[in-house]
Parts: C-alpha cells; sequence; structure tokens
C-alpha cells in the first residue's frame, strides 16, 4: 500500500478514535503525517502515540478554534515539508441535553470547535494546498468529517446536529469556490455513523448522567440493535474511506458527501 507516497497529510484530532485511524493508514500508505491535537508535544500522551508511528510520522500542537493556532501549525508543515497535500478536519466534541436547559456557552464551545475549525483550517491551508496541488494529478484534498448526525436530527443532540450539518455545506460550498476557480483543492464530506470512540464513550456516559440509561454499554446495545449491520464500526473502517478521498482514485469527486453508517440513514 503506496499510493501516497511522498505526499504530506495534516490530521486534527489525531491522538485518538478515528483521526488517530486515519493517521495511521496515511503511514501505512506511504505518506508523511502530521498528527495535531491540543495536547503540548511534550506531554507523555503524545509521546505515547507518536513514538511507534515511524520516522514519518510527527505532531503539531493545535487548538482548532484559534487562527493563530492554525496560522503557526501551517507555518511548522511548511517549514518542515514544504508542501500540504491532505488536510483532515477530524476535531470536533459533542453536546448532549434538552435544548431548553441548554447553556450557550456549551453550544458555542460545539460550534467553535465543530465550525470555526473547519473554516480555520481551510482557510489557512488552502494557499500551501493550491500550490501542493498543481504538481497532482487529483489535486491536494480536503476532507471534512461531519457525522450522519449532520443529515438527520436526533433528540437531545442539537448542537452536535447543527454543527456537523453545517461542515456538510460548508463542505460544498467550499469545493465550488474552488472548482469554479479551477483552484486544485477537491473538498469533501465523510458522514460516519455510530463508531466505536472514546468521543462517543464520552457521549453515552453524558446521557447515563442525564438518566437515559443505567450504564454506557445499554446504549451501545441499543445503538447497534437498532442499525441495519446490527453493530457499530471501528475507526478503522472510516480510515478506510478517508484514504479513498485522500487519493488518485477520487480525483473527480469534490463536494460529495460518503456516508459510513450500517445504513442507519438508508431507512
Amino acid at each position: 500500500m503506496t499510493h501516497l507516497n511522498g505526499r504530506v497529510a495534516l490530521v486534527t484530532g489525531a491522538l485518538r478514535g478515528i483521526g488517530l485511524a486515519v493517521a495511521e493508514r496515511f503511514l501505512a500508505e506511504g505518506a508523511s503525517v502530521v498528527l495535531s491535537d491540543l495536547a503540548a508535544a511534550d506531554h507523555a500522551d503524545v509521546q505515547a502515540v507518536i513514538g511507534p508511528l515511524g520516522a514519518k510520522a510527527s505532531y503539531v500542537s493545535l487548538d482548532v478554534a484559534q487562527e493563530a493556532a492554525w496560522q503557526t501549525a501551517e507555518k511548522a508543515v511548511r517549514a518542515a515539508h514544504g508542501r500540504l497535500d491532505i488536510l483532515v478536519n477530524n476535531a470536533g466534541v459533542d453536546g448532549t441535553g434538552p435544548i431548553e436547559t441548554m447553556d450557550f456557552a456549551l453550544w458555542r464551545r460545539v460550534m467553535s470547535i465543530n465550525v470555526d475549525g473547519v473554516f480555520l483550517g481551510i482557510k489557512t491551508c488552502a494557499p500551501l494546498m493550491a500550490e501542493t496541488g498543481k504538481s497532482t494529478p487529483g489535486g491536494s484534498s480536503i476532507i471534512n468529517i461531519s457525522s450522519i448526525m449532520g443529515l438527520v436530527g436526533y433528540a437531545d443532540t442539537a448542537p452536535y446536529n447543527a454543527s456537523k450539518g453545517a461542515v456538510r455545506l460548508l463542505t460544498k460550498s467550499v469545493a465550488i469556490e474552488f472548482a469554479s476557480k479551477r483552484t486544485p483543492i477537491r473538498v469533501n464530506s465523510v458522514h460516519p455513523g455510530f463508531v466505536r470512540t472514546p468521543l462517543l464513550e464520552i457521549g453515552f456516559q453524558k446521557w447515563v448522567d442525564l438518566g437515559m440509561a443505567e450504564k454506557a454499554q445499554d446504549l451501545i446495545d441499543m445503538i447497534a440493535a437498532a442499525t441495519p449491520n446490527g453493530r457499530l464500526a471501528e475507526s478503522e473502517e472510516i480510515a478506510g474511506a478517508v484514504n479513498y478521498l485522500a487519493g488518485d482514485d477520487s480525483r473527480y469527486c469534490t463536494g460529495s458527501e460518503l456516508v459510513i453508517d450500517g445504513g442507519w440513514t438508508a431507512r
């Protein structure tokens, strides 16, 4: 597996879950990968993740909701690699609870990370990716991780639904903008269903705390039973789809939404 040989990728929210699985897949495909997350570079968690990944993996601390942090990260990638072929906007948080009692600060936090973070990533990295894309058959590739929650509603998840819906249409808008200007950057969104990740476990625990179940495993079992495929997804399955959008096999895809949900939204 070497279809990303010579390519450089930046993945946000990459220390765990889908982000880490994507980084690992890109490395297996021959890319150099800059992982990013909130933790400082010298944090023990960072070292534990980056160490086993090999020489083509590096790390930059990045708060995706801060424009200055994005500018610093972009400069680091430019200085280290001189190019950026792939940007995966994966960092995200959830927000649950009845809308009537929801704290506005929670709403704003979800929007700042899930939506502002994607906007800032595209805005900041587009110039370098446009330069890089001129020498790549399919151009550079931006992949925004949305959710099936950006396609359908779900009770007590208004901030997350709204933010992932915004990511879906932001993706399409920027894809058309770049294509109409012949900017060599493709922009697509990925919409996972329920994936077995730390974020999902945290979200389910919040529902337990709200009295919606006795334990998180009960919710996992319920969701699995309600999914046509009968199970939750694994992060590696989402990474495979992201890998497709990163390479030249998807060079005619832009503005598309790739749904990976075990049939959840097909009903």
